[in-house]
C-alpha cells in the first residue's frame, strides 16, 4: 500500500499570509490551478488511488477532488489543521512575540495557551495512519501544512521534529509505503516546484 500525503491549494488567506486554522476557505483561483496541476503530475505518474481522504475543510476536499478528478472524498476530523485558538487569523507578517517565539523552535518551545499541542496533531494524524492498516492500494490524503508535518513527524520518528520547521509548498505531496513490518522511509515526491523525487 502506498500513501499519498498531500496539502491543500492555495486560499486568499494563504496568498494574504494570515494564519488560516480552522477557518473555513475555498481554493482561490490558482489553488485550483495548483491542485489540477498535481492531478495531471499524478496521472502523468500512472498513480490512481482506490480510496482518498481529507479533511473536512473545503479546501481539503476541494483540492482532494480535483487532484483525483473527481473521485468520492471520505472525510475524517482527524486530518484538520492544528487548531490555532486565539491566534487564527493573525496577520503572519507581523505576529506576536508569543508565536514568534514558538515559529522559532517549535521542539523546545511548547504552543502558546489556547493553541492545540503539537503532540495532539502528531496523536491524531498518527490514529489515522494507523487505521489504515487494513486497507489495500494506493490511498490519497489531503490535509493541511501543520497536520501534515504532524503525520510526517509520527512516520519519521527519527526526525526529531525537523518537519515542523520545513516548508510545504501548496499541493505537496509526500509518499510512503505501508507494508506487513510498518511504514516505510518517506519521501517528497512533488511541489509546485516541481518534482522532488520519483516515486
Amino acid at each position: 500500500m502506498m500513501i499519498y500525503i498531500m496539502r491543500h491549494g492555495q486560499t486568499d488567506k494563504n496568498q494574504a499570509k494570515l494564519l488560516q486554522g480552522r477557518s473555513d476557505i475555498p481554493l482561490n483561483e490558482t489553488g485550483v490551478l495548483e491542485a489540477k496541476a498535481a492531478g495531471e503530475w499524478l496521472q502523468k505518474q500512472g498513480i490512481t488511488f482506490d480510496r482518498v481522504y481529507a479533511s473536512p475543510m473545503i479546501r481539503a476536499m476541494q483540492t482532494a477532488e480535483l487532484a483525483t478528478q473527481g473521485q468520492e472524498v471520505t472525510t475524517d476530523e482527524r486530518l484538520l489543521e492544528m487548531d490555532y485558538g486565539p491566534y487564527e487569523g493573525m496577520d503572519l507578517t507581523n505576529p506576536a512575540p508569543e508565536i514568534i517565539t514558538f515559529f522559532s523552535d517549535f521542539v523546545n518551545n511548547p504552543a502558546p495557551d489556547g493553541m492545540e499541542p503539537l503532540s495532539s496533531v502528531v496523536g491524531r494524524m498518527g490514529d489515522f495512519l494507523e487505521d489504515l492498516e487494513e486497507t489495500e492500494g494506493n490511498i490519497l490524503i489531503a490535509t493541511h501544512a501543520v497536520a501534515m508535518k504532524g503525520g510526517l513527524e509520527y512516520l519519521s520518528p527519527s526526525s526529531n521534529g525537523s518537519y515542523w520547521a520545513k516548508y510545504i509548498s501548496t499541493c505537496g505531496i509526500y509518499a510512503v509505503e505501508r507494508t506487513d513490518d510498518g511504514f516505510g522511509e518517506v519521501k517528497e515526491v512533488y511541489s509546485q516546484g516541481g518534482i522532488k523525487e520519483g516515486v
